[in-house]
């Protein structure tokens, strides 16, 4: 599991979180399922394939009740590349999902012996659906994969009517409308901002907007940007009180840092710092220029040499 993965599985398991993501992406983000509504739920299903036991891994899982009821499990899988057979692994997940509600009621409804139950106790057992949101975090191209299991599978002449078809919940986060983004309340407006700002290719603007979850967001823009200053303005502020609490305070604190590395390090290096993250985070070169110029105290012509020297050339 690669360590993008890590950090934003790590993020969306808070219930809020999860809870603000399926409001804006499959209710139009009307508050229908509450945080305290959702509780987390076993991420691996077993199964048997050559005589052996074999395990699926959800990213993250929730199960979802209304007065005690469980009316739905929500499962969420991050993506950053296209992935050809995601609808078989969506449909393996929720298949091994439904499994499971059989496994579960036969145990509990027999007394674990694992008897049959008959027909007409079956019919009164309640069943609920299974959803499973697949997130792309791509802003370089849009998804090009398969969206239902029938554009992966290779159908023989006179089949396909009689082929059942899975299409997946697909959502490309750096694609979504501004207008959706804003409908987000938590953490996660800050992120699907960065990944829109970036699929743009215009100025990072950070958001003025409070975060609840500090840490989890560094680290995820930590290894989003291979830039570590993130975590450990996270691990400084501990130290202190009032720390960081939007992206605004975040990346002020992050530049301050590209100018205590150029005392420390050498004031050359500090400006390269700068320039560099000033640059990861989609700010022009004017603007990169006037903040060397405001934090290292130098003329416009000196700032010039120094955006020549350091500004990394666009990958074409």
């Amino acid at each position: 599991m690669g360590e993008k993965d890590i950090a934003e599985k790590v993020l969306e398991d808070y219930n809020d979180v999860f809870a603000d993501i399926v409001n804006v992406l499959l209710f139009q983000g009307e508050q229908i399922v509450r945080p305290e509504q959702l509780e987390d739920k076993t991420l691996r299903s077993s199964y048997k394939a050559d005589g052996k036991l074999r395990e699926i891994v959800r990213d993250v899982g929730k199960n979802w009740n209304q007065d005690t009821i469980r009316i739905a499990c929500l499962g969420i899988e991050n993506q950053t590349d296209s992935d050809a057979d995601m609808p078989l692994r969506v449909i393996s997940y929720d298949g091994a999902e439904y499994r499971a509600q059989l496994i579960r009621d036969i145990s509990s409804q027999d007394g674990g012996d694992g008897d049959i139950i008959s027909t007409k106790k079956r019919r009164d057992i309640k069943r609920y659906p299974v959803v499973t949101l697949v997130l792309y975090f791509g802003y370089e191209y849009l998804w090009n994969g398969p969206i239902s299991l029938k554009e992966r599978l290779k159908i023989p002449d006179g089949l396909d009517n009689y082929v059942n078809d899975y299409k997946i919940n697909l959502y490309q986060i750096a694609y979504l409308p501004d207008e959706q983004i804003q409908q987000f309340k938590s953490d996660f407006r800050v992120v699907a901002e960065f990944f829109s700002q970036k699929r743009k290719q215009v100025d990072y603007t950070p958001s003025n907007q409070q975060l609840c979850h500090v840490k989890e967001v560094l680290q995820l823009f930590s290894v989003m940007t291979d830039d570590n200053r993130f975590e450990e303005i996270y691990n400084e502020e501990l130290k202190e009180e009032g720390g960081v609490k939007t992206m605004c305070d975040v990346l002020d604190r992050a530049i301050e840092k590209g100018k205590i590395a150029g005392i420390q390090e050498g004031r050359s290096d500090g400006i390269r710092n700068m320039i560099e993250l000033c640059q990861d985070f989609g700010t022009t070169e004017a603007d990169a220029q006037s903040q060397i110029i405001m934090r290292f105290h130098m003329q416009e012509d000196e700032a010039i040499k120094y955006i020549k020297t350091f500004w990394r050339p666009e990958k074409k």
